[in-house]
C-alpha cells in the first residue's frame, strides 16, 4: 500500500482565467477533490476532472463548494481544473484539498491476528478524533475567511455610502445657503417719474 499525499493549495483565479493541476495516481488508489471559493462574485467556480486518456470523470459548473470521491482506473496523471472563464471582472480565491491515497495505519502490525491492546485501541481512536478535529480546523478556517472577505467588502461599500452620502450633505447645506441669501439680499429698485 503506499502513503497517502495531500494536497491544500489556496489560490488567486483571476477572471477569464483558467488554472489546472496535475498529480500522478496509480491505479486502484482512492482519491478525493475536495474545493471551496472562499471570495469573488457569486462565490462560484467551474471544475473539471480528468483521467490520463482525458475522460471527464467529474464536471461542475458554477459550483461554490463541492467534494468528489473517485478511483483510479488506470496510472498516469490525473488533471483537475478551475476555471473562473465566464466571470468578466471579479477574480475569485479557492481553496482546494486533493487527497489520494489512505492514510497508512497507525500501527503497521494492526493486521495480526492477535487484538489490539487497550493503549493501542486508545491511540487510534485518538489519532481518528484528531483528524477530524483538523477537518473541522480546516472547515471553520474557511469559513472565518470567506466572512472576514464579507464583512471586509460590507465595510468598503458602507465607507463609500458615507462618503457619498457627506458629500450630498455639503452640496445641498451650500445649497441652501445661497437660496436663502437670495431671499434676504438687498435688491434695489430705481424708480422714475414720469412728468406732465
Amino acid at each position: 500500500a503506499c502513503a497517502a499525499r495531500a494536497s491544500e493549495i489556496t489560490f488567486e483565479l483571476p477572471d477569464n482565467a483558467k488554472q489546472c493541476f496535475y498529480e500522478e495516481i496509480a491505479q486502484g488508489t482512492k482519491c478525493t477533490l475536495e474545493f471551496q471559493v472562499i471570495t469573488g462574485g457569486h462565490y462560484d467556480v467551474d471544475c473539471r476532472l480528468e483521467d490520463p486518456d482525458g475522460i471527464v470523470l467529474y464536471k461542475e459548473m458554477k459550483k461554490q463548494y463541492d467534494s468528489f470521491t473517485f478511483t483510479a482506473s488506470r496510472n498516469g496523471t490525473y488533471k483537475f481544473c478551475f476555471s473562473n472563464e465566464f466571470s468578466t471582472f471579479t477574480h475569485k480565491t479557492v481553496y482546494f484539498d486533493f487527497q489520494v491515497g489512505e492514510d497508512p495505519p497507525l500501527f503497521p502490525s494492526e493486521n495480526r491476528v492477535t487484538a489490539l491492546t487497550q493503549m493501542e485501541s486508545a491511540c487510534v481512536s485518538i489519532h481518528e478524533a484528531l483528524k477530524s478535529v483538523i477537518d473541522y480546523q480546516t472547515h471553520f478556517r474557511l469559513r472565518e475567511a470567506q466572512g472576514r472577505s464579507r464583512a471586509e467588502d460590507l465595510n468598503t461599500r458602507v465607507a463609500y455610502w458615507s462618503i457619498g452620502e457627506a458629500i450630498i450633505l455639503l452640496v445641498v447645506s451650500i445649497g441652501q445657503v445661497f437660496l436663502l441669501k437670495s431671499f434676504f439680499s438687498d435688491k434695489r429698485t430705481t424708480t422714475t417719474r414720469v412728468g406732465s
